[in-house]
């Protein structure tokens, strides 16, 4: 298996980091998320999580708790992440947010 670059081990932060910031500001305990970044990686997960024709339940927690801006799609987004993901991910992440009404900042 190769070494995952420094992009993806950014990611992979961010990901987690994104686990713990809705814990603490929501109260909302993503243990199946954190299970698969830390079992899969957070880029395997966060592609895996696209390929899914509907939002996860994290995703539409954090949307109850208005706090998209901690949705996973959130940072796909993030130009320093988008040369990880095809253009189809992309349009993805950028749909599901803007049909729950998410206009990132």
């Amino acid at each position: 298996m190769s070494q995952p670059t420094p992009q993806e081990i950014n990611f992979n932060k961010d990901m987690i980091n994104i686990y713990r910031r809705a814990k603490e500001e929501c109260g909302y305990n993503a243990t199946r998320f954190l299970q698969m970044v830390s079992n899969e990686g957070g880029l395997k997960t966060a592609k895996k999580l696209l390929a899914t024709s509907e939002p996860s339940d994290g995703f539409t927690e954090l949307w109850r708790n208005h706090r998209l801006d901690l949705a996973m799609e959130n940072l796909v987004l993030k130009p320093e992440y988008q040369s990880l993901f095809t253009d189809q991910e992309i349009e993805i992440a950028r749909e599901r947010l803007k049909s729950y009404g998410y206009i990132g900042k």
